[in-house]
């Protein structure tokens, strides 16, 4: 018999839409295959559904803050319910950009050099530091999104306006910025599932050219590398995965610049939806979305 699926998604970070989107494709493909599915938003009413309900499984399709940072991982670990990702230690740590990024440089994982800025420097010693550790173009970042919200390519000319258009994060991270190709890999549990390259026609892979079909980004699979670097690739992201102590199926961004990857950072709840990578990635590899939806909800009931 089938398990019954308990879906949350939707909530209240900026990622709200992208997370209804998966919510909504994972149910209409469990519904599909026969699964008694109920969908929920992660609101005060929560624990009363999820009582009544009574799911086998809980398919966390949530994104960005409260989602996947561990927040509502800590609220579901309650319930004595397998849920799907990661843990709470490990979510809180991969949308952490700041912590994650020191325990790559900490297990020689080649990352971008960066600092974190709490709007601490006149604007004058901020260039100086700049200049002096990274160089222009900086990226700036958030620490806790995802899906490049609020994340800028700077120069010199735009940046304090730019810092200034984001004051509410309090502290951001100003990172070096890498040119060369966009390539990502999905890491599936133990098994290292492939990698794509993106050609954005944007000036990078940022929120539009992720999840507007006018973007027009390229997708490229088989992605054009020699067997060895594949494996590097492959090798680098199940590293991260394993390092951060990672379940389920993660996603890592990275640079190929000058012949070395870049990791930029690990997703643990990539999206589900038409434009997502990890289904077009598990689909070149043979496996249907169905059975990547199925495979992460057994590999949640193993985790428990």
């Amino acid at each position: 018999m089938k398990k019954k699926v308990f879906i949350i998604s939707g909530g209240i970070s900026k990622e709200r839409l992208i997370s209804l989107d998966t919510g909504l494709q994972v149910a209409r493909e469990l519904k599909r295959n026969g699964y008694k599915v109920k969908i929920s938003e992660p609101d005060n009413n929560l624990e009363k559904e999820i009582k009544i309900f009574k799911p086998g499984v809980i398919f966390n399709a949530l994104h960005g803050q409260y989602g996947e940072d561990g927040y509502i991982q800590t609220i579901l670990e309650k319930f004595n319910i397998p849920y799907t990702h990661s843990g709470v230690i490990p979510s809180a740590i991969a949308m952490d950009k700041e912590i994650s990024k020191k325990i790559f440089i900490k297990n020689k994982i080649n990352t971008p050099k960066f600092f974190t800025y709490s709007y601490d420097l006149k604007n004058i010693a901020l260039i100086k530091k700049i200049n002096k550790e990274l160089k222009f173009p900086v990226v700036v970042k958030p620490l806790n999104e995802g899906s490049s919200v609020n994340v800028y390519i700077c120069n010199k000319k735009n940046i304090i306006k730019i810092l200034n258009s984001i004051k509410n994060y309090k502290k951001v991270m100003i990172e070096k910025f890498i040119g060369g190709r966009e390539i990502q890999v999905a890491i599936m549990g133990n098994r290292k599932l492939g990698a794509i390259e993106l050609k954005p026609k944007r000036k990078f892979y940022d929120y539009k050219a992720k999840y507007s079909t006018n973007a027009k980004t390229q997708h490229l699979i088989p992605v054009d590398l020699s067997k060895n670097k594949l494996n590097q690739v492959l090798n680098i992201a199940m590293k991260a995965h394993k390092v951060i102590g990672c379940s389920g199926v993660t996603r890592s961004d990275f640079k190929f610049y000058r012949d070395k990857f870049h990791l930029l950072e690990i997703n643990t709840q990539p999206g589900m939806t038409k434009l997502s990578l990890v289904p077009e990635i598990a689909a070149h590899k043979g496996i249907k979305f169905i059975q990547l939806i199925e495979w992460i909800l057994n590999d949640a009931s193993k985790q428990k």
